[in-house]
C-alpha cells in the first residue's frame, strides 16, 4: 500500500464512494465508514478541493431496516452506474448467513460492479459478500474475529489473516470486526486525500489515524483486560506506562500487586497464560511496533524508550515473535 496521496485536481469532481445497504446490515459497519468520509469531504472542501459524494444504495432502493432496528433510505443499486463509482464499500451484518442465503443478485452485482470500480472494500463480514462474488479467491482478507472459521469453511481459497485491521490485496480491501471499518476507511482517507487531512479527520472524530497495536487486531492491553482480575489490569496498565524501567522484575511487580512473588507468578500465569516476564516482553513488542509504524526515531532508540534495553535485545525480540527484524518491521508497515 502507497501512501502517496492522490490528490485531485482543484476542478475535479468528487469522488463518488458507494455504500451497499441490505436487509439486516449492520448500523456502525456502514455508518463508521461514511462518518469519515463525511469529514475528509470537509476538510477537503475547506482546502478548496472535492472531497467525497456519498451514496447509500440497496438491490431494491427505499427503506432498508439495519440489525439494529433503523431504518435507512437507499437508492436502487440499478440507478447507480458502476463506472461512475470510485469506491464501493460492502458493509457488514450480525446475521450474514441469513444474508447469504438471498443475496445472489446483489452478489452478482458485486462481481460485476467491482471490476468496473477503482476499489472495493469490505467492513467486517461483508467480505463473505466479496468471497461469494469471487473477489478474494486465493487472495489475503480478514474478517471478524468471531467468523474466521465460519469464512474457512465457506470459502477455503480466502487466506485468512487473523491478525490485520484491515488487508489491502490490489483493488480489494477487507477490515475486521465493526469499529475496524473506521480504521480502513481512515486509510482510504490517507491514500486519496493525504496524510494531513487524514489527521485533521481524526482528531475531528477522536480516533487513531492508526490505533494502538498497529497490525493487531487485539493488543496486548487489551488481551489482558478481556483475560485477567481487576487488579491485574491495572497492572498492566502501569507496566505500559513504564517500560522503559529496568526493574519491571517479579518481584518488583509483585510488591506493586501486593502479593508475594510465588503467588503472584502463580496467578498471573493462571490468569493471563503468561508469565509476568514473558507479558512485559510482548508489551515492549508492541510498543516497539507502534514507534517504528509511527516515528522515525532510530531503531536504538526505539529499543531503549520501550525498555529492551540495546537494540540487539529488540531485535531478538523481534525475531521470536514476529520473524522479522526491526529494521524490515519498520519497511513493510512504516507511514511513508
Amino acid at each position: 500500500m502507497t501512501n502517496t496521496p492522490e490528490i485531485l485536481p482543484k476542478r475535479a469532481r468528487a469522488r463518488r464512494v458507494l455504500f451497499v445497504a441490505f436487509p439486516d446490515v449492520g448500523l456502525l459497519d456502514l455508518t463508521g465508514a461514511q462518518t469519515v468520509f463525511w469529514a475528509a469531504t470537509k476538510a477537503m472542501e475547506a482546502r478548496g478541493l472535492p472531497g467525497y459524494e456519498r451514496i447509500t444504495a440497496s438491490p431494491a432502493g427505499g427503506l432498508v431496516r439495519s440489525a439494529e432496528g433503523l431504518e435507512l433510505q437507499t437508492v436502487a443499486l440499478r440507478q447507480c452506474r458502476a463506472a461512475s463509482v470510485d469506491t464501493l464499500i460492502v458493509p457488514g451484518s450480525p446475521h450474514m448467513d441469513g444474508v447469504l442465503e438471498h443475496s445472489a443478485p446483489l452478489v452478482q452485482w458485486l462481481r460485476r460492479a467491482s471490476a468496473r470500480t477503482r476499489r472495493t472494500a469490505s467492513v467486517c463480514s461483508g467480505a463473505f459478500l466479496l468471497a461469494a462474488a469471487g473477489l478474494l479467491d486465493h487472495k489475503r482478507a480478514t474478517t471478524h474475529w468471531l467468523m474466521f472459521d465460519r469464512m474457512k469453511e465457506r470459502f477455503p481459497t480466502v487466506e485468512i489473516d487473523r491478525d490485520a485491521i484491515f488487508v489491502q490485496q490490489g483493488a480489494v480491501w477487507t477490515s475486521a470486526g465493526v469499529t475496524a471499518g473506521i480504521d480502513l476507511a481512515m486509510a482510504l482517507v490517507e491514500a486519496d486525500c493525504g496524510h494531513d487531512v487524514a489527521m485533521e479527520v481524526a482528531r475531528e472524530l477522536v480516533v487513531y489515524l492508526k490505533r494502538p497495536g498497529g497490525q493487531s487486531q487485539f493488543s496486548a492491553l487489551l488481551r489482558s483486560q478481556a483475560e485477567t482480575s481487576p487488579a491485574f489490569e491495572e497492572l498492566n496498565l502501569w507496566i505500559c506506562a513504564h517500560l522503559q524501567r529496568e526493574d519491571l522484575t517479579v518481584e518488583f511487580l509483585a510488591e506493586r500487586a501486593r502479593m508475594s512473588p510465588r503467588n503472584f507468578a502463580r496467578q498471573y500465569k493462571e490468569k493471563t497464560g503468561r508469565t509476568p516476564a514473558k507479558a512485559v516482553e510482548v508489551f515492549r513488542l508492541e510498543a516497539a511496533k507502534r514507534l517504528l509504524e509511527d516515528s522515525i526515531r532510530h531503531i536504538d532508540q526505539i529499543a531503549t524508550q520501550c525498555g529492551f534495553g540495546d537494540e540487539e535485545r529488540m531485535r531478538v525480540t523481534f525475531q521470536r515473535h514476529l520473524g522479522v527484524a526491526p529494521r524490515d518491521y519498520r519497511r513493510r508497515f512504516a507511514r511513508r
